[in-house]
């Protein structure tokens, strides 16, 4: 029976790339809460990503890509970062994530060396976890949708998707789960710290 349709099949991709993300964040009891109180996970990405970066840059004979890659640009002022709700901080991430995986995917179908292709997929799979994690916290009704106007550059270098993948972990991402804290760490999940640099 090989009808299933195209529409059921990304839904169930999309929901085994989030388990195996979950799963991959902490063996027992991992939950998107836990990604966000255990200050240490976000860490852990921290350092995939600058490790990913550090290991497609050893690739020989990376190509110019022939079409160039559409990113985010992610630099961001701190002080207009804090003036925004989090629903607005979160959106605006989705729309730089949908821009990385957008990246990624392109750059894979020009890619035929195998080191740049296998640190392009795992960049692919971070990103796109993030992405489809990013969608369970809300504070509006409704999907996500891609309505995005962030601002964007073209990059013909396979490194400059690993560099803004990392400065995005280490920067709006980290900012953002560190003020979720704030409130999902408070709502009686008995075992998780308090964010770093608290604010009391």
């Amino acid at each position: 029976m090989q009808g299933r349709s195209p529409q059921l099949s990304m839904e169930l991709n999309r929901l085994l790339l989030l388990t195996s993300f979950l799963l991959h964040v902490k063996e027992d009891r991992a939950s998107p809460q836990r990604l966000v109180c255990d200050n240490r996970l976000i860490q852990k990405y921290i350092l995939e990503a600058k490790d990913m970066e550090k290991r497609v840059g050893q690739c020989q004979a990376l190509p110019v890509l022939s079409c160039p890659a559409v990113l985010p640009l992610v630099e961001f002022s701190l002080q207009q970062w804090k003036s925004k709700s989090n629903e607005t901080k979160r959106r605006e991430i989705l729309c730089d994530l949908s821009l990385l995986v957008g990246a990624a995917t392109g750059a894979l179908g020009q890619v035929s060396e195998e080191c740049g292709a296998r640190q392009l997929s795992q960049l692919y799979q971070h990103a796109n976890s993030f992405f489809l994690l990013l969608q369970t916290f809300s504070w509006e009704a409704g999907h996500w949708e891609p309505s995005c106007s962030s601002h964007s550059m073209e990059q013909t270098h396979i490194t400059s998707i690993f560099l803004t993948y990392r400065q995005l972990v280490q920067g709006k991402l980290r900012f953002f789960f560190h003020d979720l804290a704030k409130v999902l760490c408070k709502q009686g999940q008995g075992a998780s710290r308090d964010p770093p640099c608290g604010a009391r």
